[in-house]
């Protein structure tokens, strides 16, 4: 399993992307791709690029191994063209290269009749209600290693904080949306990555505060859950032995 300190652009926060596996001709993408819909997607990744949406950046790093290193700052930096752009919307949708899309869509709307256009979800963001976002950042980055991407408002009232794929939406509210303290079943967010054990290790060292402590669960995955400051209960999960 893969395992997410400026305002946004003026089209708000929009969704990030995830890895797509990549072959050649991808035999089981989506039916009837529209290209032209697609070269339009290609279009407005420039545009956003261009507008220094900071959004964008993250799907540009995740999907294009050529920027994987860099951050939101430094993508949007780098040259961006609509090559870029396209060979962004063809690796999202599956296929390793603009050409490779244009060849496998044709040859997908020609061999797959009477099927219904689909959308490809390439990724969810969970949303985490706090009473202070400053501690609630100061938490995450100290504790759990994650970075900030933005925080908005002044003072600051919406942020995110980000760790490798894995991203979490922080929302400020003067009363909790619920009350979590009588369950430990209420997750807020899953998150996934390939071995639970080592983070689990750093996190025990770090000294923070486990809800459930590493365990191998009975279909084979093994997981633990922290509890974040606002009572959130986050659960991590990876690949059992």
């Amino acid at each position: 399993m893969a395992i997410l300190a400026r305002a946004v652009g003026r089209n708000g926060l929009r969704g990030r992307m995830g890895i797509a596996r990549l072959r050649d001709v991808p035999w089981n993408a989506p039916p009837m791709l529209n290209i032209g819909h697609l070269r339009k997607q290609a279009k407005l990744f420039l545009r956003w690029h261009r507008e220094q949406y900071y959004p964008v950046a993250a799907r540009i790093r995740a999907v294009l191994p050529r920027y994987r290193r860099l951050t939101d700052r430094e993508v949007l930096a780098q040259p961006f063209r609509l090559s870029d752009a396209q060979e962004l919307v063809a690796r999202t949708v599956g296929f390793n290269s603009w050409e490779a899309l244009r060849w496998g869509s044709h040859l997908v709307t020609h061999t797959r009749t009477g099927t219904t256009a689909m959308t490809t979800l390439v990724a969810a963001e969970p949303q985490l209600y706090v009473r202070d976002i400053l501690a609630s950042v100061e938490f995450y980055t100290r504790m759990l290693g994650f970075s900030v991407a933005f925080t908005y408002g002044e003072p600051p009232f919406y942020g995110q904080v980000f760790r490798d794929g894995a991203r979490l939406n922080l929302r400020q509210v003067d009363h909790p949306v619920m009350d979590r303290r009588d369950t430990e079943q209420l997750l807020a967010a899953t998150i996934t990555l390939e071995d639970a054990k080592p983070l689990f290790l750093e996190y025990q060292e770090a000294g923070v505060e486990f809800v459930q402590p590493l365990r191998t669960e009975p279909w084979g995955a093994r997981t633990f859950i922290v509890r974040d400051p606002d009572g959130s209960l986050l659960l991590f999960a990876g690949r059992g032995d």
